[in-house]
């Protein structure tokens, strides 16, 4: 019979909540699958400190630290684990430490939290814990490490908006070698202002002359000193039941039996009870099946802690792993063994360290294990891992008898290698990888043996039998072999054109590619690998704007001043929508979407849904008592689907029940019938064949286009796709919404960037009128447009239950049904003289907007961005909105701006390498002056975007760059470096905003105003605006919220513009203050505020009039833009040509954003966009099927950057003496110009792949689509191995491959 030790329960959490009841505890483990950690954190403890972003455990937001004595090593260790996979019942005698048990503003900020706090390192904060416990238990294990150390820790954890920079500098000052010694105030002070420096700072950093270093950053700054004798320690009750005999442990679930046996005889005779049983060690895969592939396995057998699959041993022939032993385990013995061994005898646990270093993040490997799970052991027997061992895809030949107990890992046989080619570098699925070892005969260099492998060529690992046997018995190992073994591989290394995972060309030439890389290993010509690519250390400095001389030391704006909710962010304690404390008689909402992309409705059953215990309702089209119609702009989408869904994805109904677990299992079984209708129109190409378009078609056109091209000495043609791009926000959309009882009102909590028009959606969805709604927001987890008007299909399912209703979408939920950035495509014809001067231009574009028009005729301000940053005097355009069955696409940072530039960028490139002349010079020579005209004739004044190429190329030191990356080049065959310079010019347009601010008797002020926080600091920066304009400190501003009973008709806080139109409306709010207390100020003069002060409100309005906007295509007449902001960006990189990685050597950035206001703030935006760029030009794919289902759902396919992406040196300067009339406070808008700078790296690969063709004989325009993407790169570098692998343009993977949106 199952049992339950209640005392030992009691323990478990005891270490985490001492007042937490035993039966919260059981509860927890009734209503759920697995009883995840997670939920007891957020439901029964209320602990909220920890985030789930994506419950995979792809992005370290739910990152806390296990603490537990391990018997089998006999001490305690402490790690990280991603709570949104780790099973309760694994937490047995673990202390469990989140983010809020090592500080909190209330009482004491922990170092690390400190830290990453002052450094800037935190914007939005919802990744913030997870960072800050994964930098906690690396000190709690490491308290002195290296950047490497930390680098690798941070491998789990993924960050949207900082850009990582901060981060990285902020806990550098932990290391030994890079950082502040942490005695400021101690003996003998600080090492940053004792003279010790020399110490803690790399030299390199401090040789190089910059306006601000990032040390002079942090000189004023007092840091706590880290000591480890003062942390937690781990609780005796734990050690001594750790220490007594271990016992069988079960628990029941609503659907889950677990039980964890204590011995291998248990475990094979519950394996003989139980023949279906998984077996979970890390929960790293059975956690993924139950949460995403909707499988149940109703019995989990747990043999973490059984002795014979912990061992570790050294053997004759090797070191022998036991099953359950973890990989971060694995990885510390071979590293031993690496330092102890002679070096001719670790080269495979070498090539495992390496791979174990990119395998997953550090939380997945913390408790990973290669233990594979099957039943009974009568006997033992020792298998060889060769090409028999997997008869099919996740299949081994073990026997259904025979449980795996052990790893042999062997010593090196000579020369070996191991291969991983992935995307992205860090915690990435591989594309190919390969493992070859070859041994000679003595003294020679006649092959005896030779193994080689491929994974990712079939559904099992293919050992290249026929190719080794037959080409290499007994040959030399030189030229001649290589270029037959080449062909050999070709032949035998095929995939048919529909193979799953498509990239075939790709892949097949990577089997060549990587054996070469082994020959030349082996023939010591070339001390290339995979991995020598990457770097590990970074050198980062940011400079901030100098304060002008004059200025009053008081006045905070203009004043890096840290974020007012970093320290919450970092402490766990700022509160988010789904952190609001759970409502009695709440329920929980999950969607029923569709899983076809273009048919009809025939009917929805519901009975097996509402058999699910907890239901409550099924909400449906028929439901909504008012309009089913909605739309940010305009009316043609449905709150639910009524009779035809025309993409994947498309809302069809809702179940509300009591918990989120039984919404979703409910909403799975809901069974639609469809009837398909045809075309479904997926790509952009699919639209244009069917001309499917929506209205209207925009042009634009200055000059003599024709008379343009007939001047010109020559014209070339050229096209370019750009991908689209999820927001991939860390906090995805979450409503809470709240029936107030009475004449239809309704509270939302939302998580949304447009208060006012949510407001106006769910209203009209109830039937009622606006004031019956009010929308709040008191800060969101990112945003970055994805939540301007997507964030409204949450909004009117909660009206039918009359009680609480919560939902927040899981990871998947809201990629599938949110759509992002849109898709481009352009083609473009160009007429050009022969110095390289661009004479005539034109261009088409065609977007993908989706299945319904959403926002996306703003987004065809690609037009106004066809010319960058270049001035073409006969210039026409075409914009096509193209209409298709994927996902509204919708605003992202940049509303096509970054598209519409991207394809002037590749024109321009074209024309340079057409010219035969140096890019940079070709730009410089086409670039706007000021006074010029743009193409929707608008004049450029304060033109300063040849200030920012000024001083980029200062900052760069280009010409110096440009000489040794010529001289790299003629050095190197197989790896190439390329150089860019890149401008934007961004217009910056806006309407109208408003705010209220209070006055207590006490002096305090509370401010609220239109715009949301969602990272971008528009909150400090209004605080600063107040404190500025009302003479008072910062601390006596408050802001709570933004809310629609506050400041009504609120613009979407969107398009960079938030900070000019909301600090204006601050600052009128102000003023109308300071003239009310102006009696009470000439009455006592030298009184202070708090004698002036008495209750005071006032509004305030601001619509900006400077001139008027508008702009008419139809006479391309009007102002389009208010101003526009200017940068300049340099990048130099790394192309690996045999398989198409690249490493980011050297981003140097100049920005102009007028006077800024918080130039720290002002930095992150920087440095965020541009990693957001980096991400949209050179990694992340959206990939569909050809019936329109995305791929790409989640952390582990879609791949963002991650801390080992940015630039190994990165420097961001903000240009002085700029101000900007038109803004407040002379400032200039941020959020969104930056983040095309990222297209620096994007030509600088486009250049080095161009040195790479030019050793193969092609020279000329090649086009390279966005993102340059390993699989991309690769196949540009056109060589004698890509030749033996032609492309094929037939199949149907070459379907799937085309539908990226494009």
């Amino acid at each position: 019979m199952p049992f339950f030790d209640y005392r030992e329960c009691q323990l478990l959490l005891f270490t985490l909540k001492s007042c937490v009841d035993i039966i919260l505890y059981l509860e927890v483990i009734f209503y759920t699958d697995l009883g995840l950690f997670f939920l007891v954190l957020t439901l029964a403890v209320g602990l909220t400190g920890t985030k789930l972003g994506c419950a995979e455990g792809g992005c370290g937001a739910c990152t806390l630290m296990v603490s537990k004595y391990h018997p089998h090593q006999n001490r305690i260790i402490h790690h990280a684990v991603n709570a949104c996979l780790a099973p309760l019942c694994s937490l047995h005698h673990c202390a469990v430490t989140t983010v809020e048990g090592i500080g909190s503003v209330a009482s004491k900020l922990h170092p690390v939290q400190e830290r990453i706090a002052k450094a800037h390192g935190s914007q939005c904060g919802f990744c913030t814990p997870g960072i800050v416990m994964s930098m906690y238990a690396l000190l709690r294990s490491n308290p002195q490490p290296s950047m490497h150390d930390i680098q690798e820790a941070f491998q789990g954890n993924l960050c949207r908006c900082t850009g990582y920079r901060p981060i990285l500098e902020g806990y550098r000052t932990f290391t030994k070698d890079g950082g502040c010694c942490g005695g400021k105030g101690q003996t003998n002070g600080c090492c940053m202002t004792n003279g010790c420096i020399e110490e803690h700072v790399n030299v390199s950093r401090t040789d190089i002359q910059t306006p601000c270093s990032v040390f002079s950053e942090y000189k004023h700054i007092f840091f706590m000193p880290l000591d480890p004798t003062q942390e937690i320690i781990f609780p005796p009750e734990l050690m001594v039941l750790s220490i007594q005999p271990q016992r069988e442990l079960r628990f029941v679930g609503e659907r889950v039996l677990w039980i964890q046996p204590c011995s291998l005889k248990e475990l094979l005779e519950l394996k003989a009870t139980y023949p279906n049983a998984k077996l979970v060690v890390g929960n790293t895969e059975v956690g993924i099946e139950m949460k995403f592939k909707n499988l149940l396995y109703p019995v989990i057998l747990a043999p973490a802690y059984i002795p014979e699959l912990n061992i570790i041993q050294h053997t004759q022939d090797g070191i022998e792993v036991g099953a359950s032993v973890t990989l971060t385990v694995l990885g510390d013995v071979l590293r031993a063994a690496v330092k102890k061994l002679p070096a001719h005898q670790t080269e495979v646990f070498k090539a495992v360290l390496e791979q174990l270093r990119w395998f997953a993040g550090q939380q997945i490997r913390n408790v990973a294990v290669c233990h594979v799970s099957l039943p009974e052991i009568k006997s033992k027997r020792v298998l060889e891992m060769d090409d028999k061992f997997f008869p099919g895809y996740r299949k081994t030949i073990l026997k259904s008898e025979e449980i795996l107990l052990s790893i042999e890992i062997p010593y090196t046989r000579k020369y070996f290698s191991a291969f991983k080619q992935s995307p992205r570098k860090e915690d990435d699925i591989a594309i190919v990888t390969s493992g070859m070892n070859v041994l000679f005969k003595e003294k020679s260099n006649i092959v005896q043996s030779i193994r080689i492998s491929y994974g990712g060529m079939a559904p099992v690992t293919s050992k290249c039998i026929s190719f080794t046997q037959s080409l290499f018995d007994c040959r030399q190992w030189n030229e001649e072999l290589l270029e037959q073994a080449c062909t050999s591989l070709a032949e035998e290394m095929s995939l048919s054109p529909s193979a799953p995972g498509g990239m075939v060309t790709y892949r097949r030439t990577l089997t060549i590619s990587l054996f070469y890389k082994f020959f030349l290993t082996v023939q010591h010509l070339a001390t290339l690998s995979v991995h020598c690519v990457f770097a590990d250390c970074f050198t980062l400095f940011p400079c901030f704007q100098a304060v002008p001389p004059g200025d009053n030391s008081d006045d905070v704006v203009g004043h890096p001043i840290m974020h007012l909710s970093a320290l919450k962010h970092a402490t766990g304690e700022a509160i988010y929508c789904d952190d609001i404390p759970c409502y009695e008689n709440e329920l929980r909402l999950a969607l029923v979407t569709s899983t076809k992309a273009h048919a009809l409705i025939k009917s929805i059953d519901t009975s097996d849904a509402m058999e699910v215990p907890g239901v409550v309702a099924f909400i449906s089209a028929k439901d909504i008592p008012g309009s089913n119609l909605t739309g940010p702009v305009f009316n043609d989408e449905t709150v639910f689907a009524d009779d035809k869904v025309t993409c994947v994805g498309h809302i069809l109904g809702a179940i509300v029940a009591d918990t989120q677990a039984h919404a979703q299992r409910a909403a799975k079984a809901v069974k639609i019938s469809y009837e398909e209708l045809h075309p479904v129109i997926v790509t952009i190409q699919d639209a244009i064949a069917n001309k499917s378009f929506y209205q209207p078609v925009r042009s634009m056109e200055r000059g003599d286009v024709a008379q343009g091209f007939k001047d010109s000495d020559h014209i070339l043609h050229g096209k370019m796709h750009i991908g689209g791009q999820e927001q991939f926000y860390l906090e995805t959309n979450c409503t809470v919404a709240v029936p107030r009882g009475e004449d239809g009102e309704m509270e939302l909590f939302v998580s949304t960037q447009a208060a006012s028009k949510t407001q106006a959606l769910v209203a009209k969805a109830l039937g009622v009128p606006a004031n019956r709604v009010v929308c709040r927001v008191k800060r969101m987890g990112g945003g970055f447009g994805g939540k301007e008007s997507r964030s409204t299909i949450l909004l009117a399912f909660f009206f039918r239950t009359k009680r609480p209703v919560r939902c927040m979408l899981d990871r998947d939920e809201d990629m599938l049904v949110t759509g992002g950035r849109h898709p481009f495509f352009g083609h473009y014809k160009v007429g050009y003289m022969n110095n390289g001067r661009v004479n005539a231009l034109d261009v088409t574009l065609y977007s993908n907007a989706g299945n319904s028009m959403d926002l996306s005729l703003s987004v065809s301000r690609a037009l106004f961005h066809m010319d960058n940053s270049y001035n073409i005097p006969n210039i026409h355009g075409t914009g096509y909105i193209c209409k298709t069955n994927l996902p509204s696409n919708s605003a992202f940072r940049g509303f096509g701006g970054p598209q519409g530039m991207m394809i002037a960028e590749s024109w321009m490139s074209d024309v340079a390498l057409s010219c035969g002349l140096p890019a940079e010079e070709v730009r410089r020579m086409n670039m706007y002056k000021e006074g010029d005209f743009t193409p929707f004739n608008q004049r450029l004044d304060q033109f300063t975007i040849d200030l920012c190429w000024e001083e980029c190329m200062q900052l760069s030191d280009f010409n110096m760059r440009k000489e040794a990356v010529e001289q790299y080049n003629r050095q190197h065959r197989w790896t190439k470096r390329g150089l860019a310079i890149i401008p934007t010019k961004f217009g910056i347009s806006y309407t109208a905003a408003g705010a209220l601010v209070h006055v207590y008797s006490d002096g305090s002020v509370l401010l609220t105003h239109g715009g949301t926080e969602m990272g971008q600091g528009l909150h400090t920066k209004m605080v600063q605006v107040a404190s500025k304009t009302l003479g008072i400190p910062c601390s006596k501003i408050h802001i709570t919220e933004t809310s629609t009973n506050t400041v009504p008709n609120t613009s979407p806080t969107a398009a960079s513009v938030s900070s000019d139109l909301n600090g204006m409306a601050v600052y009128n709010a102000c003023q109308t203050l300071l003239q009310r207390l102006q009696p009470c100020i000439d009455k006592n003069p030298k009184g202070c505020w708090e004698d002036w002060v008495i209750n005071l409100s006032a509004n305030g309005f601001y619509k900006y009039v400077y001139f008027n906007l508008g702009y008419d295509f139809n006479t391309n007449s009007g102002r389009a833009f208010n101003y526009f902001s200017y940068g300049v960006a340099v990048s130099e990189v790394e192309i690996d040509c045999l398989t198409g990685s690249h490493k980011n050597l050297h981003t140097s950035i100049v920005m102009d954003v007028g006077k800024s206001l918080n130039p720290a703030l002002d930095i992150g935006q920087v440095e965020g966009g541009f990693m957001q760029g980096l991400g949209l030009f050179t990694l992340e794919e959206l990939r569909y099927s050809p019936d329109g289902y995305l791929y790409t759902r989640g952390p582990g396919m879609y791949k963002i950057p991650s801390f080992g992406d940015i630039p190994i040196e990165l420097k961001v300067s903000l240009l002085r003496d700029a101000p900007n009339e038109k803004a407040i406070f002379s400032s200039k808008a941020v959020g969104e110009p930056p983040l095309f700078l990222a297209a620096s790296v994007f030509y600088a690969i486009k250049d080095a792949i161009t040195v790479a063709r030019a050793e193969s004989g092609l020279t000329g325009p090649f086009r390279l689509d966005s993102p340059a993407t390993p699989e991309r790169i690769r196949n540009a570098c056109e060589d004698k191995f890509t030749k033996l692998n032609p492309e094929k343009n037939h199949g149907f993977y070459k379907n799937i491959k085309q539908h990226n949106g494009f």
